[in-house]
């Protein structure tokens, strides 16, 4: 069995107050794939250019239409015919079956070589219908399936598709950006070869302030797509050039440029605190904060992340969210009606609770531990695990008058019911965040007052329960904790000894120590 002080080492190391980082950044990692996973409420990496004008041709067969094509080999043979009008009829009725909304036939089309044939039209700079109708083609062609976007990689399209970025035609550049988003949506690899070929520098340049709303709508979601997925993550110097542009972006009054703006953010701030930095730097924190009051979940989502993913960085970036009144905006957002962003701003909570004790009592200034508490008692199960992590960083941290503003504020009660989680993790947190209230009791002499608190709780017998727990680490525990804090004879403390004053609250003999202000676990 490992000793107090080896059980204490291991936890402390999961807090960020203490200068270990990595525990807290695995963390952040594990729960970002997590909320990725959420894809209704993610952002799309791939998206097809949907045939808006001609809604009538759904049919799955050309001849179905005003097509004078009657089968995909027909259309095949005449995009490979020498005559332009035709290869122009041919190359427009592919897209038009290729955005369609169900079942466009994309492997057909790739099966008869419409790729390789449509990549040498984009060459066609003397036919503008002609190279837009290839480029918006290869668009709908890359939106597939990771094979089908490899096609159109392997057969030459990005270096085509990067030169039409300079295109003195907005409709051809504005297709060959969406193009390339739908390349860099398709991982890592894709992504890079985009950012490869010079492609950033010449979408920002697209930007200019007389855009059309739906041609900046594009570039900033292929910018985000740029900025896209890990292991490993975009070259970051070839990302920097962005920062700025998003920092002005984050003005704009489009929901769908705001949001874009957004996911690009979090993505790069899901990284190391370099990178936090150089984004703070731009200058984004106070629209960010701002934009956490926003009612339209698909901002409030990636906006609520990049604050989050800030907040795990130093105790420096860290400020930067508190100083800018991010913490009432957090707190409000604990009262969500959408789960997932309860569990969000939890999590981002978690993450200030790990650091020093001005941090801390910030979250408890701005009146966050009463909405943490209906958290812990009525929330989303997801939810609630966060919660417990904020208010465990907070025992671990936080000074004894932090500690009993938390008993006070009603954390035991829902606290110990969280023992009979399911998941051995969150288990595993409470018993440290209980252990560590414990502990802080004992330094004030008031160590039996909080056991018996915490058996009125229903603690003890879960703690009980738990010395039959299948995991090792949580059996080590609970028992630790039962031989530590509620055997002997002092364990038989009436219940009457623990005092409330008019309030009804806990009070503690304090006995700090006078020269730190705070525990020394």
């Amino acid at each position: 069995m490992p000793t107090r002080d080896e059980i204490n080492q291991a936890r402390m190391a999961n807090f960020k107050f203490h200068g270990k980082h990595e525990e807290a950044r695995r963390r952040r990692n594990a729960m970002s794939v997590e909320l990725r996973k959420a894809k209704k409420e993610d952002q799309l990496s791939k998206r097809r250019n949907f045939n808006t004008e001609d809604q009538l041709f759904n049919a799955a067969d050309p001849a179905t239409t005003s097509s004078p094509f009657s089968s995909i080999e027909e259309i095949v043979d005449g995009i490979n015919a020498s005559d332009e009008s035709m290869q122009f009829l041919a190359t427009q009725t592919c897209r038009k079956l290729l955005s369609r909304e169900k079942n466009p036939p994309i492997s057909a089309m790739i099966e008869g070589g419409v790729v390789e044939r449509c990549i040498q039209l984009l060459d066609c700079d003397h036919n503008i219908s002609l190279q837009f109708e290839a480029a918006w083609v290869l668009t709908n062609i890359a939106s597939g399936t990771s094979e089908q976007t490899q096609n159109v990689i392997k057969c030459g399209a990005i270096p085509k598709l990067v030169r039409l970025l300079k295109s003195q035609t907005s409709s051809v550049a504005e297709q060959a950006v969406w193009a390339l988003g739908n390349i860099a949506g398709d991982g890592p690899q894709p992504r890079d070869l985009v950012l490869g070929h010079d492609a950033m520098l010449l979408l920002l340049d697209l930007i200019k302030p007389d855009i059309p709303v739906t041609f900046l709508r594009n570039i900033v979601w292929t910018l985000s797509n740029l900025c896209r997925n890990k292991n490993p993550a975009p070259p970051f110097e070839m990302i920097k050039p962005a920062l700025p542009v998003f920092n002005r972006l984050l003005n704009y009054d489009d929901d769908d440029v705001l949001a874009d703006t957004c996911w690009a953010l979090s993505y790069l701030t899901d990284g190391s605190n370099d990178k936090i930095q150089a984004v703070l730097d731009t200058g984004i924190i106070p629209k960010l904060v701002q934009l956490l009051m926003s009612e339209d979940g698909t901002i409030l989502t990636p906006a609520l992340r990049t604050v989050g993913n800030i907040v795990t960085g130093d105790d420096a970036q860290t400020d930067t969210i508190i100083a800018a009144g991010g913490l009432p905006h957090l707190g409000a957002l604990l009262r969500h009606n959408r789960p997932n962003i309860v569990k969000e701003a939890a999590w981002a909570i978690s993450n200030i609770t790990a650091g020093n004790t001005r941090q801390i009592q910030s979250v408890i200034s701005a009146n966050l531990l009463p909405s943490l508490v209906e958290v812990l008692q009525f929330g989303d199960y997801k939810a609630q695990k966060e919660a417990a992590w904020a208010v465990t960083n907070l025992t671990s941290g936080g000074t004894i008058q932090q500690l009993i503003e938390l008993v006070n504020a009603g954390v035991l009660q829902p606290f110990c019911n969280l023992l009979d989680a399911k998941d051995w993790n969150t288990i595993t947190v409470v018993l440290d965040g209980i252990t560590n209230i414990l502990h802080a009791a004992d330094k004030m002499g008031q160590m039996d007052q909080v056991a018996i608190m915490i058996e009125e709780a229903g603690g003890l017998d879960k703690l009980e329960a738990l010395q039959q727990h299948e995991n090792e680490q949580i059996y080590q525990k609970s028992v630790a904790m039962i031989d530590t804090f509620f055997s002997g004879e002092e364990a038989e403390t009436l219940t009457s000894e623990v005092k409330e004053n008019a309030d009804g609250q806990v009070e503690f003999n304090v006995k700090e120590d006078e020269s730190t202000n705070k525990f020394n676990f």
